[in-house]
């Protein structure tokens, strides 16, 4: 049986790419299995999936999962693939992004397709570790983005953590969501209900002067996005790192710091950092936006 093999990853290689799985029951299937899996964890969040509850939506007993799928956790590596290939208006930005836009328009359309995906299925930011297995449509999905950031200059290891950082930027911001959400649902009083509940706490805080003035400056009233204001510092940093590579390698072979192209250098004197004077002008506007 399926469920003899739990512990061995490589079988759960052979589920994500449908390669010898059991033969369908009538009206049971892997595919069927799985999506049934996604829609229970939309609802009810990891904490409320088990392979029993998705055998009575099914309406079939516990064991005959077992003759497709190990076990939970297995069944949660079909469930993230299934989702990764959701095509978003995200992902379709991203792909378009791709065609004529400089990496960080590109990195920036594929942080703004993952964050969609854990917004419509907010369980993906609840699968922690680093031994879920990934199937095709994830690894399509991180394809992608180191794609983005391939050639702009960064070494092989800094390419794989600039992703991996937006990565974990994504997934920290949406489980923040998650928390909120169950909170609110465990107590049946929203996050605003809850602080503005808090007088004892705030008849206290005018012994801090710098929060004091900052609170009523209206810092709290009108808070930045935490995930706009997050990506976009983020993207800043990867920019620099990126200007960084730029300045200390040979001239031969530099591409410009915006999009990633190849950049003529000239005969003598400073080096070019930008392969274009729109790509100089849409550093320049980037900044000056950042100050304001």
């Amino acid at each position: 049986m399926t469920r003899d093999r739990a512990g061995d990853p490589d079988h759960v290689v052979e589920l994500l790419w449908r390669e010898g799985g059991a033969e369908p029951r009538p009206g049971l299937s892997l595919d069927r299995i799985v999506r049934t899996g996604v829609e229970l964890a939309d609802t009810e969040g990891l904490a409320g999936l088990s392979m029993r509850k998705v055998a009575e939506r099914l309406g079939f007993t516990t064991m005959s999962l077992y003759r497709h799928v190990p076990g939970r956790e297995q069944l949660i590596d079909l469930m993230c693939d299934e989702v990764a290939g959701e095509t978003s208006a995200g992902s379709v930005s991203a792909g378009s992004a791709a065609a004529g836009e400089g990496w960080r328009a590109r990195l920036e359309a594929c942080a703004r397709a993952g964050w969609e995906l854990r917004r419509r299925h907010p369980w993906l930011a609840e699968v922690r570790g680093g031994r879920h297995v990934p199937g095709p449509n994830t690894i399509a999905r991180y394809e992608q983005m180191l794609s983005t950031v391939a050639d702009t200059g960064l070494t092989p290891a800094e390419v794989i953590a600039v992703v991996g950082l937006v990565g974990r930027f994504v997934d920290s911001e949406a489980l923040l969501l998650v928390e909120a959400a169950e909170t609110e649902r465990r107590s049946g009083v929203s996050e605003e209900e809850w602080w503005g509940g808090r007088d004892t706490l705030f008849e206290r805080l005018y012994g801090y002067p710098t929060l004091t003035r900052l609170w009523e400056q209206g810092g709290f009233d009108r808070p930045e996005d935490p995930f706009e204001f997050g990506l976009a510092r983020l993207l800043d940093g990867i920019e620099l790192l990126i200007g960084q590579r730029y300045e200390s390698r040979d001239e031969t072979g530099a591409v410009c710091v915006v999009c990633g192209a190849p950049v003529d250098q000239p005969a003598s004197g400073r080096p070019r950092a930008y392969c274009s004077a729109s790509c100089r002008q849409r550093a320049y506007r980037r900044r000056t936006a950042d100050k304001d």
